[in-house]
C-alpha cells in the first residue's frame, strides 16, 4: 500500500481483502442453497441486500418462518454499526456530490472501512471518491460472484463448515488490524494496544449479557469513549 489514491492503486490495495470475501461469500452461497434458496435468490440477496453477516441472519430466519418485520428489524440492528462508519467517513467526502456520497455509503462494508482507515496512514489523511468507490465495487462484485458460485456448489457440499471458510473473514480482519497498528503514527502504539485489549475484554463479557446484534454497536461506542479518555488523560 502507498499514498496513491487512484483506481489502479485501489485495485492493488483491495486485492488482499478479496480472498476474505471469496471465503465467506462461498460459505453464504452454500448455506443459502442448503436452506432451500435457489442460486438466483441467493445472488439477488447479495445484489440487493449486500449485508454480509446480516444475510446469514436472513437465511436462518426465513428457515424458521419468522415474520417479515422481525427479519427487517434484526437486519437493521446487525447493520446499525454502518451508521457509525459512515459518519466517520463523511468528512473525507464533504466536497463530493450527494450522488457520490450515496454510492460510497451504499457499498460500504467493514472491510472497505478498515482498508480506508489504513489508507489514511499513507495518504496524508486523505481519501477520495475514485479510490474508495473502486475498493467498494471490487468488494461488491467479488461478494456477488462468490455467493453465486457457493450456491451452485451447494448442490455438492452438504456440510461447508468442515472446510473452515468462516475463518477467512476473521483472518482478514486480523491482518487489517495488524497493518493499522504498525502504520498509524498519529496514535501511540501502547494506546492502540490498550484499546484493542479493552475491546476484546468488553466483547468477551458482553456476550454474556448483551444480544450479539447489539454488542458490536455498543462496544464500538464504549471503546471509542474509552480511547478518547485514555488519550487525553495519559497520552
Amino acid at each position: 500500500m502507498n499514498g496513491e489514491l487512484t483506481v489502479s492503486a485501489a485495485s492493488r490495495d483491495t486485492l488482499p481483502t478479496v480472498f476474505g470475501y471469496i471465503g465467506i461469500g462461498l460459505a453464504f452461497g452454500i448455506v443459502g442453497k442448503a436452506s432451500g434458496l435457489s442460486p438466483l435468490l441467493v445472488t439477488l440477496m447479495s445484489i440487493i441486500t449486500y449485508a454480509g453477516s446480516a444475510q446469514f441472519v436472513i437465511v436462518s430466519m426465513l428457515v424458521t418462518h419468522s415474520p417479515i418485520l422481525s427479519i427487517i428489524f434484526s437486519v437493521f440492528l446487525v447493520n446499525s454499526r454502518m451508521i457509525l462508519m459512515s459518519t466517520t467517513l463523511a468528512p473525507y467526502f464533504k466536497h463530493e456530490s450527494m450522488l457520490k456520497n450515496i454510492l460510497v455509503g451504499s457499498l460500504l462494508t467493514d472491510e472497505s472501512f478498515a482498508l480506508g482507515m489504513n489508507k489514511l496512514n499513507y495518504s496524508e489523511n486523505h481519501l477520495n471518491f475514485p479510490w474508495f468507490n473502486t475498493a467498494n465495487v471490487i468488494s461488491y462484485m467479488t461478494w456477488i460472484i462468490s455467493s453465486l458460485v457457493g450456491a451452485v456448489l451447494g448442490n455438492f457440499i452438504s456440510n461447508p463448515e468442515k472446510f473452515g471458510p468462516d475463518f477467512a473473514l476473521v483472518a482478514m480482519f486480523i491482518g487489517l488490524l495488524y497493518l493499522q497498528l504498525i502504520n498509524d503514527k498519529s496514535i501511540q502504539f501502547n494506546l492502540q494496544l490498550i484499546v484493542v485489549a479493552f475491546v476484546l475484554v468488553a466483547i468477551y463479557f458482553g456476550l454474556v449479557f448483551i444480544p450479539s446484534s447489539l454488542l458490536i454497536l455498543l462496544v464500538t461506542l464504549v471503546a471509542c469513549s474509552f480511547g478518547v479518555v485514555m488519550k487525553h488523560a495519559f497520552f
